[in-house]
């Protein structure tokens, strides 16, 4: 299960000083603080956009769109920067992004706002891949780990401001005339421009370009093989998962799988993701694990804040600020880990101890309750950054361990590509199975509590009965109606004794998405001991 090999993937030199590489990194590092914003943005204010738009069970769509155009389109970039150069590419990418977030701007549905976070994803497909391809340009493999630290510290300040900017526009009703929540994507704009004009000056390293036939049917084929697969993932709950339409899905998601797999066949050394890659082991077992964690990273951290804004009540901001132990969890682990990694040049004891930390944080999320103690949330939410922070930036390396100098950029790209569709998958599937259990647990929930003492006194209290905020609901409860969820704001108004059965029904439903995230990460956990044991240069 262990060997050790000593890589090349790039000249064990590097041409620039320590002080010119960190004026390069200052550029790229300004394009991935704009990606790491905005998601840290808009995973905390969520539930008070898809509230606005009138679309809480459909929100899936406003993260899978992204992260399905940001899937297919890292793996081109990385072609494409081969062969026109790094620099255009990165600019193109920032260009994208910023499009994307004026029109998520404008949206006025949720659907359009899922729409124009694709194209979004279009642009946030190059801002990491090309960043840490551009770092190994650059950078010896040894002392990657070290500049990929940079990376890590501006993804946690960029997680520190984003909730509490998200946060802040998400609460107000309007600023300078525009709603409050669409600051949440135009607050991008000025940002972007600032990185634009900033890579603009100082991304002039040359690299060796490579001539590369792009492999556009692969591509197209990626897209048949994804979009299907995660309609039915967010649609199967109402279609039924065995319904024709759903077996219709099924069926097209295997055609895109086997035309993919021809053509990479027929592009050879060109195709977008090559076939002969995954007879590297490092490759293929480091993109096995960079999938699994995809599943679990963003499966965990699509329901976090749904539980803390939902069931604890808390607002964007706070909801936000309690992920702050996550993001101290992340910087403290990968600088630890990339000075470790400097000294001694060993990798595989990071996933290993990563994935376990993981897994038990997830399964330690599982456990919450509605009425757990926000302590216990932000100790577990540090021991997940903990984990993450000890894989993200190692699982890059391993897949950069047996790649030539030739296929660098596509090896970097294939980690994005495995961890977003890891990613896809697991915001799609989970968030699919909170909503699709979620209104059975709360059945369950107002059933027993149809008998509290509690309960049925909030029932018969006049002042309750007269309060309008609980009219509604105590409307729907005689007529025996299931209740509206895709706007989940009536609850924080609602008196808290008949809200009570309702967001036991949540922490229920959340408390199944991260047991089942826990679960898929155990099987990454037992993958990681068969990883090569890798000694860097």
């Amino acid at each position: 299960m262990s060997e050790t090999a000593v890589p090349s993937a790039r000249p064990a030199a590097s041409a620039l000083s320590h002080r010119q590489i960190l004026t390069v990194l200052t550029g790229l590092l300004l394009g991935m603080f704009m990606g790491a914003l905005d998601q840290t943005i808009v995973s905390s204010a969520i539930r008070v956009i898809a509230d606005q738009l009138h679309g809480q069970t459909a929100q899936a769509w406003v993260t899978t769109a992204y992260l399905i155009a940001s899937t297919i389109t890292t793996p081109l970039y990385g072609k494409l920067s081969d062969i026109y150069g790094r620099k255009p590419l990165y600019l193109t990418a920032i260009s994208l992004f910023l499009a994307g977030s004026l029109l998520c701007g404008m949206a006025n549905s949720i659907y359009e706002l899922a729409a124009f976070r694709a194209v979004q994803g279009l642009g946030g497909g190059g801002l990491m891949s090309l960043a840490l391809t551009i770092i190994s340009d650059m950078v010896p493999p040894r002392q990657r780990s070290r500049y990929q630290g940079y990376f890590m510290a501006t993804f946690g300040s960029a997680s520190v401001i984003g909730p509490v900017v998200g946060g802040l526009f998400a609460g107000m009703d309007s600023f300078l005339g525009i709603d409050g929540w669409r600051w949440v994507f135009l607050v991008n704009l000025p940002v972007g421009l600032a990185a634009l004009a900033v890579v603009t000056k100082v991304l002039n390293v040359a690299t060796e370009r490579v001539q590369h036939r792009i492999d556009y049917l692969g591509a197209a084929a990626l897209v048949v093989l994804l979009v299907p697969l995660l309609t039915v993932a967010e649609q199967g709950r109402e279609w039924g998962w065995l319904s024709p339409l759903s077996l219709t899905m099924f069926g097209i998601g295997a055609l895109g799988l086997v035309l993919f797999v021809l053509a990479e066949r027929r592009m050879g050394a060109e195709a977008l993701l090559p076939l002969r890659m995954f007879r590297l082991p490092s490759f293929r077992m480091g993109n096995v694990l960079n999938f699994l964690v995809g599943v679990g990273m963003f499966g965990g951290l699509s329901s976090v804040p749904l539980y803390l804004q939902i069931v604890k009540g808390l607002n964007p901001t706070q909801a936000g600020l309690m992920l702050l132990p996550m993001t101290a969890g992340i910087m403290i682990a990968s600088g630890t880990v990339g000075q470790l990694i400097a000294r001694t040049g060993r990798l595989k004891v990071f996933p290993i101890i990563g994935s376990a930390l993981m897994a038990c944080s997830l399964f330690l999320f599982s456990l919450i309750e509605v009425d757990s103690s926000l302590v216990q949330v932000g100790a577990t939410a540090l021991m997940m950054g903990g984990g993450l922070g000890m894989l993200m930036q190692t699982l890059t390396l391993v897949v950069q361990t047996d790649a030539t100098p030739r296929d660098l950029g596509v090896a970097t790209a294939s980690v994005n590509l495995f961890r977003q569709t890891g990613g896809t998958v697991g915001a799609a599937a989970f968030l699919s199975i909170l909503f699709s259990t979620v209104g059975g647990r709360i059945a369950d929930a107002m059933r027993a509590a149809s008998s509290a003492p509690d309960f049925v006194a909030a029932t018969q209290d006049p002042a309750v009965r007269a309060d309008p905020a609980n009219q509604a609901f105590l409307q729907a409860l005689r007529d025996g109606r299931p209740m509206d969820l895709n706007d989940t704001s009536f609850l924080h108004h609602l008196d808290p004794r008949l809200a009570h059965p309702v967001l036991e029904g949540f922490a229920s439903s959340m408390s199944t998405v991260f047991f089942t995230g826990g679960c898929v990460v155990v099987v990454a956990f037992a993958l990681t001991w068969f990883l090569k044991d890798v000694r860097l240069d």
